[in-house]
């Protein structure tokens, strides 16, 4: 996938993100007992971690969670902010901004950060107390095998340590291609080649995305797991055409936990070290400043940020201009005059473009974001050992920009729920007859004044039990309620803040972070999540969102003396139908329509409209409406005609309105409710 699209929009992320933090910092500083400031804090870290490793920005997205491990501990008052945790924070902020600098001047966004890294792993120890500061910044390790073994995470720990634990063998192993080796990556590939035939490769240093664009001296080392013989493993590593040396050792025990805590440095090397924290003002030494990788050109400033409520105003002021000119198209065809006429067809032209560059202006392809996230399922599939499919449909479906821009890091949680928490492991998989690879569908589409994103997957479904269970023990619900809820009122329990069934903490799930912000944010945008699943089967996540202000193609029609707007794209026709056609179900009105019965649903009933008809004549005008399987068929009195609309928000005094989803303004100055068919079809 092309990343390089997305870059821009990563910059500009990630320095509001940057920004959040240090205006939060600087506040939670004079008020170092407000938790709510460290949640801002935290979550602007979450997020700018999850962007980081979306990009392929290893060591931005190590760090932040490296801080989100303490603020983690301080959001639940296990930690007090003191001088040397401020200090420590305040200098990963500022690391990071060097390496988003970097990112900007073309370079990887890598930097050394061992000593700050250290100081942020002494305070979740503890071990910071016990020197009154700061531990000495560790050298950088002398080779890349050391400094893999310095990055493992939890999970690739775990992994490594449990497979020594069960006696399955695992590998250090270090390889070196010849000095005048001109195609580093191919040979690097063929090594990993190997590796994948015979086992499972859990870290590489540097990354495989580096080593792929050749962005490594001469050497790299792996962390190895495999039933395959050590002279075997490295004579078929040593029969790769221009490497130089192989360095295949068995770990165990002792040599992990030597690897993943070095002796410390001699006191002169440690010297030459600048101090994480605790030095006074006129000792900090300046960051050091690396020149931007090469081979890679800086990135222009080739878009700009413009206020979303400069283009509601552009809207507006346009939807005042095409009321004017259906009025005008009006008036030109009752006085009939050539040159008026002309004129006005001339002034309807003008305004067509605009409508369209306006339309342009707010109106982007979700594929904007669906298109990052094949490399995020890819990353996480891996860090998991399970094997994950993604099928994304209705890329193209249009959103207005302000809910795109938005939608992101909802959408970043939802799926990465779906990775860790909905499909099993592939042992289970293949246990339970299911195929080895988990499917996981993201879909979009249109339906009425709403956009539909769905997120589905083949998983074990959500465990009723074991959410209530979780539920009951945080203090969410009580045990009386507990017994009385509906399935889907348990499945909302996971938005719950805090709320997490994660078993372990790790940096895709555990920390409680991740449904919540999903609901708080989607009903942000004035939208709703809807969750269904069959255990064993798998769920699905519906998230509904409103088109706001926007040009859509409608149909007017009349019910009594009331004018509506029914949006075309959720019509499927409109008919007419004779009295004797009309059935009762239970005393419902029904009709039948294409080898089914569907609803009839009388408007003027439903709106209470005054002057309308309450018995229905001979025939009778239906629009039929649909709402993905579902469809029913409306009751109007006078079809009007097509025509482009603008929908208007009716304001916050005018809130939940049953069926309504906003309003328009005709030609002739009437306003015009839309009707929000989605709520009539149940």
């Amino acid at each position: 996938m092309e990343m390089n699209q997305y870059l821009s929009m990563f910059i500009d992320e990630s320095r509001e993100h940057l920004q959040a933090i240090n205006d939060n910092l600087l506040s939670l500083e004079t008020n170092p007992e407000d938790v709510s400031i460290v949640h801002n804090i935290f979550r602007s870290a979450h997020t700018l971690k999850g962007m980081s490793a979306t990009m392929g920005f290893e060591d931005i997205a190590s760090l932040t969670h490296e801080m989100e491990n303490v603020l983690d501990l301080v959001r639940n008052l296990k930690l007090k902010m003191d001088a040397f945790i401020f200090d420590c924070i305040f200098k990963s902020l500022d690391s990071l901004e060097t390496m988003v600098e970097d990112i900007i001047q073309g370079g990887t966004g890598k930097a050394d950060v061992t000593g700050i890294v250290a100081a942020l792993k002494s305070i979740v120890t503890g071990d910071y107390l016990k020197g009154g500061g700061a531990p000495a910044a560790a050298p950088a390790a002398s080779n890349p095998a050391a400094s893999a073994a310095a990055e493992l995470d939890e999970f690739q720990h775990s992994i490594i340590q449990q497979s020594i634990e069960a006696g399955i063998p695992v590998f250090q192993i270090k390889v070196a291609v010849r000095e005048d080796c001109v195609l580093k990556a191919a040979r690097a590939y063929m090594v990993f080649n190997v590796l994948e035939q015979n086992g499972e490769v859990i870290k590489s240093n540097p990354s495989v995305e580096d080593i792929e664009q050749e962005r490594f001296d001469r050497s790299f080392s792996v962390f190895y797991i495999s039933q395959i013989g050590q002279e075997d493993l490295h004579k078929q590593l040593s029969s790769v055409s221009e490497i130089e040396k192989v360095d295949v050792i068995v770990l165990d025990q002792a040599k992990l936990e030597e690897l993943m805590n070095p002796p410390a440095p001699e006191p002169a090397a440690a010297a030459t070290t600048a101090p994480v924290a605790g030095a006074s003002a006129d000792q900090k030494a300046e960051p050091s400043k690396k020149p931007p990788a090469q081979g890679n050109a800086p990135v222009a400033n080739r878009t700009i940020r413009v206020d979303i409520e400069r283009l509601d105003t552009l809207m507006n002021l346009f939807s005042e201009l095409l009321i004017d000119r259906v009025r005008l198209e009006q008036l030109a065809s009752e006085i009939k005059k050539n040159d008026l006429t002309e004129t006005v067809e001339h002034m309807a032209r003008v305004s067509s473009d605009l409508q369209n560059l306006v339309l342009k202006l707010r109106m982007v392809p979700v594929d904007t974001v669906f298109n990052r996230f094949p490399r995020m399922i890819r990353d996480v599939a891996k860090s998991l050992d399970k094997k994950v499919d993604l099928v994304i449909t209705g890329a193209d479906t249009e959103l207005d920009r302000t809910v795109v821009d938005e939608i992101g890091d909802p959408l970043v949680h939802l799926l990465r729920n779906a990775v860790d928490h909905g499909l099993e492991p592939t042992a289970d998989r293949i246990s339970a007859g299911k195929p080895e690879v988990g499917t996981i569908y993201l879909r979009a589409y249109h339906s009425g004044n709403h956009v539909f994103i769905e997120v589905e997957e083949d998983g074990r479904g959500v465990n009723r039990d074991k959410v209530l269970a979780g539920a009951i023990k945080k203090g969410v619900v009580t045990q009386e309620q507990a017994a009385r809820m509906t399935d889907e009122e348990v499945y909302m329990l996971l938005f719950a803040s805090g709320f997490s069934t994660a078993d372990k903490i790790s940096d895709i799930s555990g920390r409680g972070v991740g449904l919540d912000v999903v609901k708080t944010k989607i009903e942000s945008l004035g939208g709703a999540i809807h969750v269904s699943s069959k255990l064993g089967f798998g769920s699905k996540f519906s998230v509904q969102l409103p088109l706001t202000l926007s040009i859509i193609a409608a149909m007017l029609i009349r019910v009594g003396g009331e004018k509506y707007a029914i949006p075309l794209s959720s019509i499927v026709e409109t008919a007419a139908i004779k009295k004797e056609q009309i059935r009762y179900v239970h005393g419902i009105r029904m009709i039948d329509y294409r080898k089914s019965v569907i609803p009839l649903v009388p408007l003027a009933q439903l709106f209470e409209v005054p002057g309308a008809m309450e018995e229905l004549s001979d025939e009778t005008q239906i629009v039929v409406i649909r709402k993905g399987e579902k469809m029913a068929a409306l009751i109007v009195d006078e079809f009007i005609g097509q025509q482009e609309i603008v929908l208007k928000s009716l304001g916050k005094y005018l809130t939940n309105l049953f069926a309504v989803s906003g309003a328009t303004i005709l030609g002739d100055g009437q306003v015009a409710l839309i009707i929000d068919t989605n709520a009539l079809i149940k």
